[in-house]
C-alpha cells in the first residue's frame, strides 16, 4: 500500500517524530544537543513555525509545532535534517545517511490532546529509563513550562495559558499533569496517530479537518468493501 502524503494545515498543532537511521544514535554529546537546538530555532523563525514543546532523545526526536503556513513545517523539517546532518557527519568524521527516511507527522487537536502530547514527550526520557524524573533531563522542554529553565525558542500554546491566572499556577497545574501521566489508551493513541499520519482528535475534530483536505485522516475499516447488487437485467423481449 502506497504510504500517505503527510498532512501539514497552518494553524493547527503538529506532533513530529524523527528518528536516527536503524535507530543508530543521532547525538553524542552536548555540542551536538546543543546544535540541534540551535537550528530550531533559527529555521521555526525562518520559517514562522511556533515551536511549542521537544524532546531531543538519543536516537530521535519528538517536536509539537504550529506552522504558520501550510508549508512551513515541510519547509522547517527539510531545513533542520540537512543542516544537522553537516553537523554531524563533520563532528564525527562520518559520511552518508543518519535520519531513518522521512520524519512522520500528525495534526493534533489543541484543546483535547496537546497537552497529553506534552506530558508524552516529558515522559519519553522517564520510560527509556534515562532518569528517574522529567526534570532531570536536558534536552527537552519540561524545564520551561516546570518553571526551571526558561528558553526563548518556545512559544507556549493556548491550552497551557489556560491552565491558570499567574506563571506559578500554571507551571504548578503543568507539573501535576506531568506527575499524573497518561493513561495506556492515550499513549497507544499518540503514537498509532503520529506513525500512520492519523489525525489525533475526536469525531467531530477530525470530521471538520476531513472537509478541507481529500487526504484520508483516519484509518479505514477493516475488510473488503460491500459488494454491491448487480444492476437489474432489462426486458429485451
Amino acid at each position: 500500500m502506497a504510504r500517505l502524503p503527510r498532512l501539514s494545515l497552518a494553524g493547527l498543532p503538529h506532533h513530529v517524530l524523527l528518528r536516527g537511521n536503524n535507530r543508530q544514535p543521532v547525538f553524542d554529546g552536548d555540542a551536538d544537543y546543543e546544535r540541534m537546538l540551535a537550528l530550531l530555532a533559527e529555521h521555526a523563525a525562518a520559517e514562522k513555525v511556533a515551536l511549542h514543546a521537544y524532546v531531543l532523545m538519543p536516537n530521535h526526536l519528538h517536536l509539537l509545532l504550529t506552522p504558520g503556513a501550510a508549508d512551513g513545517l515541510p519547509r522547517l523539517m527539510q531545513a533542520l535534517g540537512r543542516r544537522y546532518v553537516r553537523h554531524f557527519n563533520d563532528r564525527h568524521g562520518r559520511s552518508g545517511t543518519l535520519w531513518e527516511g522521512r520524519y512522520r507527522a500528525t495534526v493534533v487537536q489543541p484543546d483535547r490532546w496537546l497537552l497529553p502530547c506534552m506530558v508524552y514527550l516529558d515522559l519519553n526520557p522517564v520510560h527509556a529509563a534515562l532518569v528517574g524524573l522529567p526534570e532531570d533531563y536536558p534536552w527537552s522542554s519540561h524545564g520551561h513550562y516546570a518553571g526551571q529553565r526558561p528558553q526563548r525558542l518556545l512559544t507556549p500554546p493556548a491550552p497551557f495559558w489556560e491552565l491558570g491566572n499567574t506563571p506559578f499556577a500554571r507551571e504548578a497545574a503543568y507539573a501535576d499533569r506531568v506527575r499524573a501521566g497518561l493513561s495506556l489508551a492515550q499513549q497507544m493513541a499518540i503514537v498509532d496517530a503520529t506513525l500512520a499520519g492519523w489525525a489525533l482528535g475526536d469525531a467531530a475534530f477530525v470530521a471538520e479537518l476531513q472537509r478541507t483536505t481529500p487526504r484520508r485522516l483516519t484509518r479505514s475499516r477493516a475488510g473488503r468493501p460491500a459488494r454491491q447488487a448487480p444492476p437489474a437485467a432489462t426486458d429485451r423481449r
